[in-house]
């Protein structure tokens, strides 16, 4: 096997084998953008369930391989830590036993980047990293940092300064890693994308058909967790007031796309009360753990999809809903005031403002000609920047730049390595 054309991303905390996550979507989508691209492609993550087949093969030139470390099942970060010394044990001998050489590692999220930065320290390769969210956002007005948060930055740290190519998924990300990470480091930008051969391939009537969404209903959608930091109170407390419902029948469906079950059910527990609490209940919808082909005809059945995230990396679910020509309403925060243009291709509203965002959904339910020119501009927009194969495209450009000119050769045995705790 061609070392140049062989490629491993590695996704410890999340399984792209599943369709639940936008971290799992972003890595399976780019592994099988990329395989139709001609690399060969092997996802490697954490087998977290006795019954799951330990490979899957998603085509020809794309797998996902899980690998036993630790206990099979959900854990979180602060467990999953220690088991990151076995996983690199386990895909090192996965190499030996199937004779491959990987001339390129893309690892995801800062618990991935451990295990990258430490099999470069035995093997001849290059490595590129895409951080998802960042420790140094998340924790920048936390005084006494736990020690799993001092870890982490000090991972994020270690793999800027080290990583051949950090991936930045939005202009402000960049901006980010070199003010609060820092001034070391190869940075690109490389944005997050969507499948357009799904999203987008939904008419509206039929979605809402399909829905049994009834035509005088405005279907506002919000798609994400059901977690504080992704400023659903905020939309809940927006549909809540009395003048926008003056403008019409609306419908609030709220699809979570989590693949943390219990911690899921506590958040879903929590919303529920406040949309109680509200006096919304009667119009609000909840669904959770859609696959792609039927989150797209949730998108296509909504009029407006509100994304009021007050941190977004990726800003995936913009990109898909845009995709999917329904309009956006997305947070002025980080990834989302890349991707959509105010007034061009959506609105942009202040994150954590309920009354802007009343204001904004009040004006497209008024003006459903305007709601629609933008929808167009902003699937234009997707066909442009944010389609997998152009993104997968660019990203291998950066690839081979990286290792045309290794010189890789297949060890015989596996190199001495000292299994060590992860920690600062």
């Amino acid at each position: 096997m061609n070392p140049s054309q062989t490629i491993a991303l590695i996704s410890v905390y999340s399984d792209p084998a599943t369709e639940v996550g936008s971290q799992n979507v972003y890595v399976r989508s780019l592994a099988e953008s990329l395989s139709r691209l001609g690399w060969q492609v092997d996802i490697f993550t954490r087998k977290t369930n006795a019954v799951q087949a330990n490979i899957v093969q998603h085509n020809p030139n794309c797998r996902t391989i899980r690998l036993n470390a630790g206990v099979m099942q959900y854990i979180s970060q602060q467990q999953l830590i220690g088991y990151l010394p076995e996983f690199l044990k386990q895909l090192r001998q996965f190499q030996i036993i199937n004779r491959i050489q990987y001339g390129l590692i893309h690892t995801n999220y800062w618990l991935s980047a451990w295990v990258g930065m430490e099999l470069k320290k035995t093997q001849p390769l290059k490595h590129v990293h895409t951080y998802h969210s960042l420790g140094a956002v998340k924790y920048a007005h936390t005084n006494n940092l736990t020690n799993i948060a001092k870890t982490r930055l000090a991972i994020e740290k270690a793999c800027l300064e080290t990583a051949d190519l950090s991936i930045a998924t939005c202009p402000q990300q960049k901006e980010y890693l070199q003010e609060l990470v820092s001034t070391k480091g190869n940075i690109e930008i490389v944005p997050c994308a969507t499948d357009t051969r799904i999203f987008g391939s939904v008419a509206h009537e039929t979605a809402r058909q399909k829905l049994g969404i009834k035509p005088d209903i405005f279907n506002i959608l919000y798609v994400g967790r059901f977690d504080h930091r992704h400023g659903l109170e905020t939309l809940l407390k927006a549909v809540s007031k009395p003048y926008l419902h003056s403008a019409g029948n609306i419908r609030l469906t709220l699809v979570s796309n989590s693949h943390r079950y219990s911690h899921n059910r506590l958040e879903r527990k929590r919303i529920e009360k406040r949309v109680r609490d509200l006096g919304i209940e009667n119009i609000t919808t909840f669904d959770e753990r859609l696959s792609r082909e039927k989150l797209a005809v949730c998108y296509a059945a909504a009029d407006v999809c509100v994304v009021p995230n007050h941190y977004s990396p990726l800003g995936m679910v913009a990109i898909e809903a845009m995709a999917s020509g329904t309009s956006v309403i997305a947070a002025n925060a980080d990834s989302l005031k890349y991707i959509v243009q105010h007034e061009q291709t959506g609105l942009l509203f202040p994150a954590r403002n309920s009354f802007v965002l009343t204001k904004a959904i009040f004006r497209l339910m008024n003006e459903p000609e305007w709601r629609l020119k933008l929808s167009v501009s902003a699937r234009e927009r997707v066909y442009e920047l944010f389609d997998w194969d152009g993104v997968a495209n660019q990203l291998g450009k950066f690839y081979l730049e990286l290792i045309v000119s290794q010189d890789i050769k297949m060890p015989n045995k596996l190199l001495k390595y000292s299994v060590q705790p992860v920690g600062v």
